[in-house]
C-alpha cells in the first residue's frame, strides 16, 4: 500500500484559504452542472486523518468493521459510535466548493463520484465498493464550524438549505457491512436501497 501524506499546516494551515471562498450564487450557478451518477460510480480519493491535521492518502486500504478506514480519527476519537464510522462525500460538489483547494481539507474518509442524495441512498442502503459491503446509516452528516472555515459561510448554508438538504451536500456515513479492500479508481455500485 502506497500511502501520501500531506500536512494541513502549510500556507494556509488546516482552515484553507478564504480568498477562495464562493458565493450563495457562485456554488449555486456551479452546483446547477453538477450530475452524479445514481446506480454506480467511482472512487475518486481515500483519506485517513491523522493527528494534527494530517491527512494520508493511500492508493488502496482494507476497510474492516473493527477500524473503518485503518489510521483514521475515528477509532480514535468515536469507536463507540459505529454509525458514524467512514465519512463519504460527493467528488463533483467537494470540487466546486473547495475552488482549488486539496479535496483532503474536508477531512471525509472516501470521496466518490455518486449521487448521495437521500432519494438515491436511504440509510439502509448498501454499496458494494471493490471487496467492500458498505451500509449507509440513518447518522446526519452536516458542516461544522471547521467546514464554515475552511470552504466560507455560504458553503455551509447552502448544505444545510431546505432546498438541498436532501441531496445530502455535506456527505453521508457508512458503516462496514462485509470487509474488504478498497482502491481509488475501484467502482461503487448500489446493490440494494434502504426503506
Amino acid at each position: 500500500m502506497r500511502a501520501t501524506r500531506m500536512m494541513l499546516h502549510a500556507s494556509h494551515g488546516p482552515w484553507g484559504d478564504s480568498s477562495r471562498h464562493l458565493s450563495t450564487g457562485e456554488i449555486e450557478r456551479g452546483l446547477e452542472k453538477l450530475a452524479p451518477p445514481a446506480g454506480s460510480g467511482t472512487l475518486a480519493l481515500i483519506v485517513s486523518r491523522g493527528d494534527d491535521g494530517e491527512r494520508a492518502t493511500p492508493d488502496s486500504v482494507r476497510l474492516t468493521c473493527e477500524e473503518g478506514v485503518p489510521g483514521d480519527a475515528w477509532l480514535r476519537d468515536a469507536p463507540d459510535k459505529p454509525d458514524a464510522q467512514i465519512t463519504m462525500m460527493r467528488a463533483d460538489f467537494g470540487m466546486l466548493v473547495a475552488n482549488g483547494q486539496p479535496l483532503t481539507l474536508f477531512g471525509d474518509n472516501l470521496i466518490v463520484d455518486l449521487d448521495l442524495s437521500v432519494e438515491n441512498l436511504p440509510a439502509g442502503s448498501r454499496i458494494q465498493l471493490g471487496g467492500a459491503l458498505l451500509e449507509v446509516t440513518p447518522e446526519p452528516h452536516t458542516g461544522c464550524m471547521k467546514y464554515r472555515q475552511r470552504f466560507g459561510k455560504e458553503a455551509l448554508k447552502i448544505t444545510r438549505a431546505p432546498g438541498h438538504r436532501d441531496q445530502r451536500l455535506r456527505g453521508i456515513y457508512v458503516k462496514v457491512a462485509s470487509p474488504g479492500e478498497v482502491s481509488v479508481g475501484d467502482v461503487l455500485e448500489v446493490v440494494s436501497r434502504g426503506a
